[in-house]
């Protein structure tokens, strides 16, 4: 039996539409032996994610919303053998890109009824999980606009907002970070560290990240003047920021960043943190992709 936990507030409340859209795909295919469920605050999709788990007849957990959503989902599932399905629903669904699910709702549940579950790698941060990027710099300027737009407009739109206003307010940030012991210091761009490919909504950060090869992606783009940071803009969008000469890409196993009141985007949420352990938990979670 599938469990379908729906974020009711995810993509302005798109994902309502979406629910009602999947119950009459699935009772059309007469498929009947599923559930659907709502979350009502943070942290509740995790929960439910666990409850639903302990079902015998659990045969995985579907997440309805964005990546917000699916990583919540993700968390109550580690290590119970119980595969995590993902209805894209939200405004910027960028985990999907690097598993291959397809953005539109009913191909997606169709790719969840006809794929087997496999393997798929989780981050660790600190005390806590992610599922795709995390990072510090430009991108965390640009996500603050991009969630005051999202009250607004959905699609790409809030982060093309994001973007512009953020190349206006951003200042660089100073980091000493250590990849698989070995530390450097310096002004960055973008700090990320990937187990998947893309944030913003689409922008290829890391285009050699893979969510299954056991290891984390470690990109640093180092500080150049604000008027220089739209020259970038193009290669960034259209996934070319490996090859900037002021690009730094390291495959590791273990990355540390240290950054005074550091702020860190870790799946589309800011957390303010000095210092960020991570490392990646191989193989962690079955997913349908």
């Amino acid at each position: 039996m599938l469990t379908f936990i729906v974020n009711p507030t995810a993509g302005n409340y798109h994902a309502l539409r979406i629910q009602t859209l999947l119950k009459q795909e699935l009772s059309k295919r007469g498929i009947d032996k599923c559930r659907f469920v709502r979350t009502e605050r943070p942290g509740h999709a995790t929960e439910l994610a666990r409850a639903a788990a302990m079902n015998p007849d659990c045969t995985g957990v579907v997440a309805v919303g964005g990546d917000g959503t699916a990583f919540e989902v993700a968390c109550g599932l580690m290590d119970t053998n119980v595969p995590l399905g993902i209805i894209p629903a939200g405004t910027g669904n960028d985990f999907i890109k690097s598993v291959n699910i397809p953005k539109k709702p009913l191909e997606a549940l169709d790719f969840i009824l006809s794929h087997q579950a496999r393997p798929v790698d989780v981050g660790s941060l600190n005390d806590r999980l992610f599922l795709n990027v995390c990072g510090t710099g430009f991108d965390v300027t640009v996500l603050d606009y991009t969630l005051a737009a999202k009250k607004y407009v959905r699609g790409i739109l809030p982060y093309l907002i994001g973007l512009v206003r953020g190349i206006f307010h951003y200042a660089p940030v100073h980091v000493r970070f250590t990849v698989d012991g070995l530390t450097e210091e310096r002004d960055v761009l973008i700090c990320s560290v990937a187990n998947g490919r893309f944030f913003g909504g689409g922008i290829s950060i890391c285009p050699d990240a893979a969510p299954n090869d056991g290891k984390l992606d470690l990109v640093v783009v180092e500080n150049k003047p604000k008027w220089m940071i739209p020259f970038y803009l193009p290669g960034l969008l259209m996934g070319r920021v490996l090859k900037f000469r002021i690009t730094t890409h390291k495959r590791c196993d273990t990355v540390e960043i240290v950054s005074k009141g550091m702020r860190l985007n870790v799946d589309g949420e800011i957390l303010t943190m000095d210092r960020a352990n991570f490392h990646v938990e191989g193989g962690k979670l079955l997913l349908f992709w």
